[in-house]
C-alpha cells in the first residue's frame, strides 16, 4: 500500500491526513494531525460469518494519558481502564456521524477503533478523530455513501464564527457547536449555548455547511489518491410471496393499531403481540423474514398517516402531549421534580453537598473538576420489559450528558451558591424523549432545592417524516413510535431567553437546512409552552434550601493564613472539624468553604476560622478563657490559637501573690491588649476579676509586701509571630464594644 498524504486548509487551520504506512493489516487506517494533536482511526469489516438482523457498527473512542504526558494518579493501578464519560460521548458523536451513510443491506461486523496519541491541549481531538474516521472509511474497501465532514463553531469576542476553535477560545464562546454532513445534507449536531437565539444557531449551521464542503471534497480526493476500490454489495432478494402474505394478514391489524393509538398511545408491547400473530402463521424458515416485512408495512403505514396530516395518537404536528408536573414529592431529598408528557414520566431528585465533593476527572489534557452533575438512569421496567441491570450504558450516559449540557448555562457560580450539585433522572415510564422528560424534571428539582438558577430551562423532541424536499412534515413532542419510524429525532433545549443545548440524529440524508430552520421555530413554541406549565408548578427558586441539606458558608482569608488555618500535617484544621462536626476546604485562593448540617456549627466554625486569621491590635477588648497558670502570670485565649499573658501585676489593684487566688483555669475573663512586643507576644490586662469587681491597672509595677515598688519581671512564653493581614472583620461575639466593656 503507498503512503498518500493530503493537507485540509480551514480558515488557518491545518488538518493533515496520512495513509498506507500504519496499521496496515486494518481495512483503512488514517493518521489525523492538527497542530501537535495526533489521532490515528482504523476501520475493520469482520468476514461474514452469520447473517445479523441489524448493521453492528462498533466505534470505540480512547484517549490515552500519555497522550498528555500524564501518568494515571492512582496510587495502585497504572493501567487505564473502562472509558470515561466524555470518551464515551466522543465515541457517539462519531457513531452517529457516520452510521446513516452505511449501505441499510450491509450486515458485516463494521468497528472502527480511535486512539488519541498527542494532546496539545488547545487542537480539541474529537472534531479531528470524527475527520480521521470519515477518511479511513473513505479509503476503505467497506462500502459506505460517505464522506462526510465535521466541523466545529465557536462565537468570538466579535461575534464573528471561529472554524474549530482553539480550547483558549472556546472559553469565552457563547456557543460550542459540532455539525456533520455530507457535501448536501446535514447528518448530526451537537451542540451547546449560553442562551443563543434561533437565528444564531442557524447562521451557524449555514456556516459549518460550508467547511464540511471543503472537508468532504479534500477527503474524496484524499480516497481516490489511495486507489482502493470500494465493495459491492449483493441486493437483498425480496420473498414475493412472503410480503404478500404479510400484507393481507397484518394490514387491517396495523391499521387497528393506528386507530387505537389516536384514543390511546400505542406501546411496543402492544406492537410486538400482532407482530407475533402474524409470524406464527409461517414456517420456521419464513419466520425472521415475516418479521421484516411486519415492519417494513407497519412503518410505511405510519408515515403515510402522518404524511396525510394526521398523527398515529391523533395530534396535530405541532401538538404537545398532555402535561403535568409536581415537586417536593419525596420528604428527605434536597430537591425533586416529577415531570410527565404524555407516557414518558421522570423523577428527578437534586442532591447538595460540600464543594469537596465534586468530581475530578482525568484525562491526557489535565484534570478537570465538576461541581455540577446529572446522571440519568433507564430501567427495563420504564419500557415494560425485562432486562439486564449493568450500570449505565452508552444511551444512558449519553442522555445524562445532554440533560446536563441544557442546564449548565443557568447553574450559579460557586461564589453564589457553593454547593456540589447532583442531579439523578430516574425514567419510570418512556414513551418519546426521556432526556428532554429529565431536563424540565431537572430544572424544576433545582428549583424545589433552593438552587438560584439563572433561568428556568425546558426542553422538545423533534420529530420528521419526509418523502420528498418539497413533501414533508415537522413533528413536535415525538412518541416512541414516530422516533422508530421516522427520520429524525431532533432534541432542542432553552430558556426563554435562547437554546442552551442541541442533539440532532437522522436516517436520511435529504435533511437541509430550511427544514432545520422550520424545526427550530417549531421548536421554541413548544418549549414555551412547556416552560409555562412547569412555572405553574414552581414560579421561582425557592428562597432557602432544605433543612435536611448542609449549609455552607464561604469566606476569605488571606493566602499568607491559609498555613495557620490548615496547622502542621493538618492538626489544626482536622481539631476544627472535630470541635464543630462540620467540614472545612481550604482553596489556594484562600477561600474557605465550610458546610454542616446545622448553621449554628457552621457558624462557630466560621468564628474560629477567621479568630486564627485576625490580627490581634492594641486596645482591642476581648473575652477569653484562661488556658495556663505560671507564677508569674495566667495565659488566656483571645483567639483561637492565640494566647496573651495577664502578668500578676494587671490581675488586680492589690498584691498578688499567686495567679491562682484570682483566676482558675476554664474561667472566661475579659481582658483588653496593652501591646504586642517586637517578638509578636500579646500583653493583657484583665478588666474584670472572677467577682466581677472592676480592677484598677498599674502601669508600672507592683506593690511588694514591704511596700517597696519593684519592676515587674515577666515571664517569656511562645506564641507564633503574627503578620499584617486585610482580612475579615472578625465577629462582634468575641471582639467587644470597648465602650462598653466595663
Amino acid at each position: 500500500m503507498k503512503k498518500v498524504e493530503k493537507t485540509i486548509e480551514l480558515k488557518g487551520r491545518k488538518i493533515t491526513l496520512t495513509t498506507g504506512h500504519i496499521a496496515t493489516r486494518a481495512t483503512g487506517a488514517v493518521m489525523a494531525t492538527c497542530g501537535e494533536t495526533v489521532v490515528l482511526a482504523t476501520v475493520v469489516a469482520a468476514p461474514l460469518k452469520q447473517e445479523w438482523g441489524y448493521f453492528p457498527l462498533m466505534v470505540e473512542y480512547r484517549e490515552r494519558l500519555y497522550a498528555g504526558g500524564k501518568i494515571k494518579g492512582s496510587r495502585w493501578v497504572k493501567r487505564e481502564g473502562r472509558p470515561l464519560d466524555d470518551e464515551i460521548l466522543t465515541s457517539r458523536l462519531i457513531d452517529r456521524s457516520t452510521r446513516p451513510l452505511f449501505p441499510e443491506n450491509l450486515k458485516k461486523e463494521v468497528q472502527v477503533v480511535i486512539t488519541v496519541l498527542s494532546v496539545d491541549g488547545e487542537n480539541s481531538p474529537d472534531t479531528l478523530s470524527a475527520v480521521a474516521v470519515s477518511a479511513a472509511i473513505a479509503a476503505s474497501s467497506i462500502p459506505w455513501k460517505g464522506p462526510v465532514g465535521t466541523v466545529k463553531v465557536g462565537v468570538g469576542e466579535d461575534e464573528k464564527f471561529i472554524t474549530n476553535p482553539m480550547e483558549s477560545e472556546l472559553n469565552n464562546s457563547s456557543l460550542e457547536l459540532i455539525v456533520s454532513g455530507t457535501k448536501d445534507a446535514v447528518v448530526m449536531i451537537e451542540a451547546g449555548g449560553n442562551q443563543v437565539s434561533e437565528e444564531k444557531i442557524t447562521d451557524a449551521i449555514e456556516y459549518a455547511q460550508k467547511e464540511i464542503k471543503t472537508i468532504t471534497t479534500a477527503i474524496d480526493d484524499f480516497a481516490k489518491q489511495t486507489g482502493i476500490k470500494k465493495d459491492k454489495i449483493a441486493k437483498e432478494k425480496t420473498n414475493i410471496g412472503v410480503e404478500s402474505k404479510v400484507k393481507k394478514l397484518a394490514l387491517s391489524k396495523i391499521k387497528d393499531l393506528i386507530k387505537k393509538a389516536s384514543v390511546n398511545e400505542v406501546g411496543y408491547s402492544d406492537i410486538d403481540e400482532v407482530k407475533k400473530s402474524i409470524t406464527d402463521n409461517f414456517d420456521d424458515d419464513e419466520k425472521s423474514e415475516a418479521s421484516d416485512a411486519f415492519t417494513k408495512l407497519y412503518k410505511s403505514e405510519v408515515r403515510k398517516v402522518i404524511l396525510s396530516g394526521k398523527r398515529s395518537d391523533g395530534r396535530k404536528p405541532d401538538e404537545i402531549r398532555k402535561l403535568s408536573s409536581q415537586v417536593g414529592v419525596l420528604p428527605r431529598t434536597h430537591g425533586t421534580g416529577l415531570f410527565e408528557r404524555g407516557q414518558t414520566q421522570v423523577i428527578t431528585i437534586a442532591t447538595l453537598g460540600a464543594p469537596s465533593l465534586e468530581l475530578l476527572i482525568e484525562s491526557a489534557e489535565g484534570e478537570e473538576k465538576k461541581r455540577y452533575i446529572h446522571h440519568y438512569n433507564f430501567p427495563p421496567y420504564s419500557v415494560g420489559e425485562v432486562g439486564f441491570m449493568r450500570g449505565p450504558g452508552r444511551r444512558e450516559i449519553g442522555h445524562g450528558a445532554l440533560a446536563e449540557k441544557a442546564l449548565l448555562p443557568v447553574i450559579p457560580s460557586e461564589d453564589e451558591f457553593p454547593y456540589t450539585i447532583l442531579v439523578v433522572s430516574e425514567v419510570l415510564n418512556s414513551n418519546g424523549s426521556t432526556s428532554m422528560a429529565s431536563t424540565c424534571g431537572s430544572t424544576l428539582s433545582l428549583m424545589d432545592a433552593g438552587v438560584p438558577i439563572k433561568e428556568p430551562v425546558s426542553g422538545i423532541a423533534m420529530g420528521l417524516i419526509i418523502e420528498s424536499k418539497k413533501k414533508f412534515v415537522v413533528l413536535t413532542d415525538i412518541t416512541g413510535l414516530e422516533d422508530g419510524n421516522g427520520d429524525m429525532d431532533f432534541k432542542v433545549a432553552g430558556t426563554k431567553n435562547g437554546i442552551t443545548a442541541l442533539q440532532l440524529d437522522v436516517k436520511t440524508l435529504n435533511l437541509t437546512l430550511p427544514i432545520l430552520k422550520e424545526a427550530l421555530g417549531q421548536a421554541k413554541n413548544a418549549r414555551m409552552q412547556i416552560l409555562e406549565s412547569m412555572l405553574k408548578t414552581l414560579s421561582k427558586s425557592r428562597s432557602t434550601v432544605s433543612i435536611h441539606a448542609p449549609k455552607i458558608k464561604v469566606i476569605k482569608i488571606d493566602t499568607t493564613k491559609i498555613g495557620e488555618v490548615i496547622g502542621p500535617g493538618g492538626k489544626t484544621i482536622r481539631r476544627l472539624m472535630a470541635e464543630t462536626g462540620v467540614e472545612i476546604d481550604v482553596e489556594d485562593d484562600g477561600s474557605v468553604f465550610i458546610s454542616g448540617m446545622s448553621a449554628d456549627e457552621v457558624a462557630s466554625a466560621v468564628e474560629m476560622v477567621e479568630g486564627l486569621v485576625k490580627e490581634v491590635q492594641a486596645g482591642e477588648i476581648y473575652e477569653g478563657e484562661v488556658k495556663r497558670i505560671q507564677p508569674f502570670g495566667a495565659f488566656v485565649e483571645v483567639l483561637p490559637g492565640k494566647d496573651g499573658l495577664v502578668h500578676v501585676s494587671d490581675m488586680s489593684e492589690d498584691f498578688v501573690k499567686d495567679p491562682s487566688d484570682v483566676v482558675k483555669i476554664g474561667d472566661k475573663v475579659k481582658v483588653k491588649v496593652k501591646e504586642i512586643d517586637n517578638l509578636g507576644r500579646i500583653n493583657l490586662t484583665m478588666l474584670i476579676n472572677s467577682s466581677g469587681k472592676k480592677q484598677n491597672k498599674q502601669r508600672g509595677g507592683y506593690q511588694n509586701d514591704k511596700g517597696k515598688t519593684r519592676r515587674n519581671n515577666r515571664g517569656r512564653y511562645d506564641n507564633k509571630r503574627s503578620k499584617s493581614s486585610s482580612g475579615p472583620h472578625f465577629p462582634a461575639s468575641r471582639l467587644l464594644d470597648k465602650d462598653n466593656a466595663n
